[in-house]
């Protein structure tokens, strides 16, 4: 009798440091952003490309993941929230539920566009980039860089890599690193 006992005590505890294990990470994947830390502004200088502030931002025209076209132009007179990821991007994990958030919360209020620009070639492939939209149930926009022409033309070396463009197709901003919510209010209320 006692050795069943002290083995129903032995698989309790187990079961209890399985539980806590599990708890612990929950957390700590929805604490990610806090303990990252969060992009910068980025001082730059002009390029060939037109990326400096106050330079019109480089037009181009892509696929979304769900197979329409859109041409940067086209959203001349709306803010625009430009943003470079891949799936396999720890920090870009971390900041698209705040995306979510700022385009379900704000973003038609604020007349504000988020492109999320996928690094396709960059990626693992159309399925995980599928898996990765449908587990944070992203809205807007996935635009597809099928041949990293588009990336390579605003410098997205290092993701996330965002722009902050105007009204008037104007950059305004870069921000290298990963943006929380508050942050993004803050860029695009800067905004004209």
């Amino acid at each position: 009798m006692p050795k069943k006992i002290i083995g129903l005590l032995v698989l309790a505890v187990m079961v209890a440091l399985v539980i806590i294990g599990a708890v612990q990470n929950n957390m700590a994947e929805s604490e990610a952003l806090d303990n990252m830390a969060l992009g910068s502004d980025v001082d730059f200088l002009p390029t060939d490309e037109g990326l400096a502030v106050g330079e019109k931002a480089p037009d181009f025209q892509l696929t979304t993941l769900d197979g329409e076209k859109v041409k940067l132009s086209d959203y001349q007179g709306k803010k625009v929230m430009l943003n470079f990821w891949a799936t396999w991007c720890p920090p870009c994990r971390a900041e698209m539920p705040h995306m979510q958030s700022y385009y379900d919360e704000q973003a038609e209020d604020e007349n504000v566009v988020i492109l999320a620009v996928n690094l396709t070639t960059k990626d693992k492939g159309l399925g995980k980039i599928e898996e990765f939209v449908e587990e944070f149930g992203l809205e807007f926009p996935i635009p597809m860089d099928e041949n990293g022409d588009v990336g390579s033309t605003y410098q997205a070396a290092s993701i996330p890599t965002s722009y902050m463009i105007d009204t008037n197709g104007r950059i305004q901003n870069k921000v290298v690193g990963p943006m929380d919510e508050p942050m993004m209010e803050k860029l695009i209320a800067e905004l004209e």
